[in-house]
């Protein structure tokens, strides 16, 4: 079986690749909660409150039963050969939705993500950017994309997306320390237009253009992010990022082997 949560929620089997066949939004909240926290129980607490906020019903309980019921039925649909009940356990206080290692793209994310980052911190550049690519690279969108978001899945996927961006920083400073700035150039520019906040990206993104002989667009991009700071939160760039542009001002020639940090 497969588990994705990187993206649209889906389950599917490795031999039919039958899809799941849940359509009700209030069950398809279930199930990606269990999967986010998957081999671990989930409170019927937690539920309830993705489900219904600070104001359940009197039959949420009851409810949710019912949603637990239809997922068993769908993963008995989807894997015949598993017993659902066995996969899908109530647990004291919860359920807990059990996966096999392989299954979940979250945990394979998770692999790679501590695997590159341990590569990185041992100074191997070229292996850390390529799992971490490969980490990336799991992600077919925003994590649940078609799943309506309650408080709790709110939170928990602001965490993965907060995740994925640290990744993604660190793949991008190491491709500019082992100076494949054209290779990162376009994915920067859109990671810079989706976080015009983010000064990390910012200044990865004015040293990739400076690299590429632009560098009147690095002071652009300096501009853009003066701007947008001053407009939405009163504030100045960091000294990290003035830094950088008078670096970029007086062509400082440690820019061209030494990336934004």
């Amino acid at each position: 079986m497969n588990y994705h949560v990187l993206g649209p929620l889906l389950v599917r089997s490795t031999h039919a690749g039958h899809p799941d066949q849940l359509t009700a939004p209030k069950p398809r909240k279930v199930l990606a909660l269990l999967l986010l926290h998957a081999n671990l129980v989930v409170p019927v607490e937690t539920l309830i409150a993705e489900l219904w906020g600070c104001e359940p019903p009197a039959s949420a309980q009851t409810t949710l039963q019912t949603y637990i019921l239809k997922i068993r039925r769908m993963l008995d649909s989807v894997f015949p050969q598993r017993l659902a009940h066995e996969t899908l356990v109530t647990a004291s206080g919860g359920y807990r939705l059990g996966v096999e290692p392989g299954e979940l793209d979250l945990h394979a994310f998770e692999g790679l993500a501590v695997s590159g980052r341990a590569a990185l911190d041992r100074g191997d550049d070229a292996e850390g950017a390529r799992l971490l690519g490969e980490a990336l690279a799991l992600w077919q969108g925003g994590a649940l994309v078609d799943v309506r978001h309650g408080p709790v899945l709110q939170a928990e996927v602001q965490r993965l997306e907060e995740s994925r961006l640290s990744l993604w920083r660190r793949r991008i400073e190491a491709e500019l320390r082992l100076d494949r700035h054209q290779a990162v150039l376009g994915e920067l520019g859109w990671l810079a237009a989706r976080h015009p906040l983010n000064e990390d990206l910012q200044a990865q993104y004015m040293v990739a253009l400076y690299r590429a002989g632009r560098r009147n667009d690095a002071l652009d991009a300096f501009q853009r992010l003066r701007g947008t700071l001053q407009n939405d939160l009163g504030l100045e760039p960091s000294q990290r990022v003035q830094r950088l542009q008078h670096a970029i001002l007086t062509a400082d020639p440690a820019l061209e082997v030494a990336a934004a940090h």
